[in-house]
């Protein structure tokens, strides 16, 4: 492993450590169960997951460093020549799925890529997935991500915003997987960046992570919901595992690098529920999150009431 490969890894690995002594905090009763693996091909990671807690029913925070020869299938999508060579891939990647339905879904995947004729680049991004839609949430989710992208470019969140906008939609449905984010890949050393730029940036997507969801834990942690909104929540995850299985580049690249499966599935629900035909009715909860799955929406100048500042603790 070089000494930049080394860099990268180990600061993910610190992120991962990290976000999970913040998260168990949060959790206040399940604890993460850590499983190494290592991959035939070359390399391995950390999978840890936690289970049936008072905020999270299911969730993984994974660390994986792999390398190796790259399949001709991902070479050629990824446009990449035959002398490219081996490839290094490291990074960290969260999936939350909470007991409650009304605190969202949360993904977060930050990466590094490399091979060895000195090819690299930086991705990622984070997005929400609420099983219902507060404009006033969404508002604040998205403040939260324009503040960290301003830091670094005044062009990133808005170029990240619509990515993430294209990417998680869900076309045989005809919506977006959520309110989307920021999402972001092959940064490399163009338009005037270098390593270290994109590095900082990407280190800082990952630590915005535990504010954000200290936030929506604040909020609805303790808040009462009904059968009826349970019964949402598994219609919601079902459009959740058919993203991941049928769009999401993740999940394809590590099926197709012989990854490990457990690890890569692990974004998926534990429960889910597929309704025939499902109608929301009129004018409830559920039709205006189902009118609020579209692309394009101004989260951070949308105000459906008065916006409040962010507590400088969460950030």
């Amino acid at each position: 492993m070089s000494t930049r490969q080394l860099e990268v890894s180990n600061r993910f690995q610190r992120l991962q450590d990290k976000i999970c002594r913040a998260l168990e905090d949060l959790d206040g009763k399940a604890k993460f169960v850590e499983d190494q693996w290592s991959r035939p091909g070359g390399g391995g990671g950390k999978t840890r997951i936690i289970q049936e807690g008072d905020l999270i029913e299911k969730g993984g925070v994974n660390f994986s460093a792999v390398h190796g020869e790259l399949p001709e299938k991902i070479k050629s999508a990824l446009k990449l020549p035959d002398e490219a060579g081996q490839f290094f891939a490291t990074g960290v990647s969260i999936v939350l799925h909470p007991d409650s339905p009304l605190m969202p879904i949360i993904h977060m995947n930050i990466r590094y890529f490399e091979m060895t004729n000195g090819t690299w680049w930086f991705g990622g991004g984070i997005d929400l997935t609420p099983h219902y839609i507060v404009p006033q949430d969404a508002h604040i989710f998205h403040r939260f991500l324009k503040e960290t992208c301003d830091r670094h470019h005044w062009a990133y969140y808005p170029a990240f915003k619509k990515w993430a906008d294209d990417y998680f939609y869900i076309n045989h449905r005809k919506e977006t997987r959520g309110i989307g984010g920021i999402f972001f890949d092959r940064l490399s050393d163009q338009e005037g960046f270098d390593f270290d730029a994109r590095f900082k940036f990407v280190v800082d997507v990952g630590k915005t992570f535990v504010p954000i969801y200290k936030y929506f834990t604040s909020l609805y942690k303790t808040a009462d919901f009904t059968p009826e909104q349970i019964d949402w929540q598994m219609l919601r995850r079902s459009r959740y595992v058919e993203f991941n299985l049928v769009y999401d580049k993740g999940t394809k690249f590590g099926l197709d690098t012989d990854g490990r499966t457990e690890s890569i599935l692990m974004s998926l629900p534990p429960q889910a529920a597929w309704v025939y035909n499902h109608q929301a009715p009129i004018d409830s909860d559920e039709q205006q999150t189902l009118d609020l799955l579209k692309k394009g929406i101004d989260w951070v100048s949308y105000k459906e009431k008065e916006t409040v500042d962010m507590d400088p603790d969460w950030v």
